[in-house]
């Protein structure tokens, strides 16, 4: 027999995994209202791990942007969704399209972090969550795994809910294939 803990435990388990799979209504429920496709894309200043202060997406105009949100460096699902992105990143470039992560962790866990990982592309700091709120990326105190595909003029063309870090590059890669066909 299941003990109440144990029921309670597996009850919550369930619904965050369901909340993952979902896409727009739920997911939005608990991290807000995820920006419109077709919109311009929220804007954004953040501190970065590159030693350069801060990056802004207005940075980026004229390059498709993978603004990619996950919830804490170092954990086995985001190590193994950067690690993903590091090894597809000269299709990217290839693509003149730039690499985004973004999570609430400090500017000093992403450069740490990028030096253990190899990391070639900018982790920004989203210290208070603002940004993440402003793309429904967020349940407190972390960013939600979602990503968002910016066209060169910043509108938002594209966004992956229930991310699976193994196979995630490559469905941005073909998805940002049929986009740049259009």
């Amino acid at each position: 027999m299941i003990s109440r803990r144990n029921w309670l435990t597996a009850l919550v388990a369930g619904f965050l995994l369901l909340l993952a799979w979902l896409p727009g209504t739920a997911a939005e429920a608990l991290g807000g209202k995820l920006p419109a496709i077709g919109a311009p894309a929220p804007a954004f200043t953040l501190p970065t791990n590159t030693g350069d202060g801060t990056i802004s997406l207005a940075d980026y105009r004229g390059k498709w942007v993978v603004a990619y949100f996950y919830p804490a460096d170092f954990t086995s699902g985001c190590t193994l969704e950067a690690r993903r992105f590091q090894s597809d990143l000269r299709q990217y470039e290839a693509k003149n399209t730039q690499i985004l992560g973004i999570s609430a962790d400090s500017v000093d866990s992403h450069a740490d972090f990028c030096t253990a990982e190899g990391l070639k592309f900018p982790l920004l700091a989203d210290t208070d969550g603002a940004v993440s709120k402003a793309y429904g990326s967020w349940i407190s105190p972390y960013s939600q795994r979602h990503t968002f595909i910016i066209d060169p003029d910043g509108i938002l063309r594209e966004t992956f809910l229930g991310v699976r870090p193994a196979i995630h590059s490559a469905e941005v890669l073909q998805r940002l294939d049929e986009l740049q066909q259009l």
